[in-house]
């Protein structure tokens, strides 16, 4: 006979649980002054099985979150569309390379955040992901560069290289017709080089903060010169560039490159997150230091903008599930995940938390025949872009990545996101799913979850504000059935496999020689 479909909440009655599921053995003040994340790490719980628990559509909110108390008052969400681009102000230059573009439409952000970075403002300003934050920053920074053509106007500075060429190619692209000049300094590139581009002066700065650091302290004056003349610095993904000073902060690296920029009141200050930290929400409505023969700058304004309802902090169009696995069988229900009707067609980005993790995971899908690509650290730099340019032009199905992946990077065509191994961090979680059902598009988010992991899916859920739901296709795909008939066997051998190429030093495609970059190389 079977069993009835049923929705069941990962959070419900954990403790009440009794049956095994397969094996029970196994279950700005100057941003000078401003000094990675905590991880949780849950306790065990003692469970073997969620109670399933029957619920009504997935549009069930779980009991809303507080948010942490602000003084300024929230920015209204204005309307989708409720304007055209040459209504802020913009140049014809730039309305005419947006409309050769296909962009027409300001989104809420853009329409929040151009009209005052204009009119000089420095500002805090978070959206969800896939909202068009580039372009919010992007657009004015070049407005106001057109009538002031020379040196090094603006700075972008990002935590991971694939943001930074994407950044890259879209301001490239749509300054392009007043020839402007962009330069990308980023580890994995020849350094000689990168110091003659800076010494050029070029007009906009797109930078890792461990590159730029490094050019700062060994370059030279000549080639960092025109860095004091910045006009404006934008710290986009600023959650993470300015996380608290624990192992893998960015913070060292940031506040060297600070010292070769002006002071904050002689330069506008753009910080551009999807999530708001405690951090940058102290940093909003304190005085600006005083500019050398200037008056005192306003403070740091701060706009928030939430396009979901009732202010989610994931979008409104994401379908948010998990599946119960047995952490011994877990590349199993992975191999038949990817593997259902719903989802065997589907561009799906998998993410890990460790590189070494990653690496299995990408050999492992190789050897079972799905087309896959891999994206993190472990990576030397050509391979990364190489990879990531395989994933967005769809000659690779699967992209298994760390977090290097998680932020920013915008690749529309991403219909799944599973998460292989849940973030420790609940804000991890949200860019995570960000890859997917991005600027109204549906999509859908798969986690993994064992034993071990109910605390930290109980910790993501009171942040989202929504609770996740069981995975089920139906009455006629049964994952944890096609498990024990279809991957028990295969996935385990091909998995021995996988161990024993990683071991030998071959790549995924079987040749020897392998080389993983080194921690030091990885800036």
């Amino acid at each position: 006979m079977e069993r009835p479909t049923k929705r069941r909440r990962v959070s419900d009655d954990l403790s009440k649980a009794s049956k095994p599921i397969i094996d029970p053995r196994n279950s700005v003040q100057d941003l000078e002054s401003i000094s990675g994340d905590d991880e949780i790490v849950p306790p065990p719980v003692n469970i073997s099985r969620i109670k399933k628990k029957t619920i009504s559509p997935r549009t069930e909110l779980a009991t809303p979150i507080t948010p942490l108390p602000v003084t300024e008052t929230p920015t209204p969400t204005p309307p989708s569309n409720p304007e055209t681009f040459a209504t802020l102000s913009l140049p014809p230059w730039l309305l005419t390379s947006l409309r050769h573009l296909s962009i027409t439409h300001p989104t809420p952000i853009q329409h929040a955040t151009i009209p005052p970075i204009l009119s000089g403002s420095s500002l805090i300003a978070s959206s969800p992901t896939g909202s068009g934050k580039t372009l919010a920053f992007a657009l004015p920074i070049l407005t106001k560069w057109s009538l002031d053509p020379s040196g090094i106007y603006g700075l972008i500075l990002t935590p991971t290289r694939e943001l930074a060429l994407q950044i890259y190619e879209q301001i490239s692209a749509i300054g392009s017709p007043q020839n402007l000049r962009v330069c990308l300094i980023t580890g994995g590139a020849d350094m000689r080089q990168q110091a003659i581009e800076l010494a050029r002066s070029p007009h906009i700065v797109i930078a890792t903060p461990g590159r730029l650091a490094d050019h700062v302290m060994n370059s030279g004056e000549e080639t960092i010169r025109g860095l004091r003349r910045t006009k404006f610095l934008v710290l986009d993904e600023a959650d993470r560039l300015l996380a608290p000073a624990k192992k893998g902060s960015m913070l060292p690296d940031l506040e060297t490159c600070l010292t070769a920029l002006p002071a904050s009141g002689e330069r506008q200050t753009l910080l551009f997150t999807a999530t708001v930290t405690p951090e940058l929400r102290a940093m909003a409505g304190k005085p600006q230091p005083l500019a050398k023969n200037q008056h005192a700058k306003p403070p740091l304004q701060l706009v928030e903008i939430d396009s979901g309802p009732n202010n989610l902090a994931i979008p409104a169009t994401l379908n948010q599930t998990y599946q119960l696995v047995n952490v011994v069988h877990k590349e199993k229900y992975l191999h038949v995940l990817l593997g259902t009707p719903a989802n065997e067609s589907k561009s799906t980005i998998i993410f890990c938390n460790r590189t070494t993790t990653a690496t299995l995971v990408e050999y492992l899908l190789r050897l079972l025949g799905h087309r896959v690509t891999a994206l993190h650290s472990g990576l030397q730099h050509m391979a990364r872009v190489s990879n990531l340019a395989r994933f967005r032009a769809g000659a690779a199905r699967v992209l298994v990545a760390t977090d290097v992946a998680a932020r920013g990077l915008d690749i529309p065509d991403v219909a799944l996101v599973i998460n292989y191994d849940l973030p420790r961090n609940p804000d991890d979680y949200i860019h995570r799913v960000g890859r997917t059902a991005r600027a109204g598009r549906r999509g859908t988010s798969i986690s993994l979850v064992g034993q071990r992991d109910v605390e930290l899916v109980k910790a993501i859920e009171a942040r989202v504000g929504r609770a996740m739901l069981e995975y089920d296709e139906g009455e006629k795909v049964s994952v944890e059935g096609r498990v024990v008939r279809d991957a028990l066997n295969v996935v385990g051998d091909k998995k021995r496999e996988a161990l024993l190429a990683i071991e030998e030093g071959r790549d995924v495609e079987g040749r020897r020689g392998r080389k993983m970059v080194s921690r030091r190389n990885q800036k």
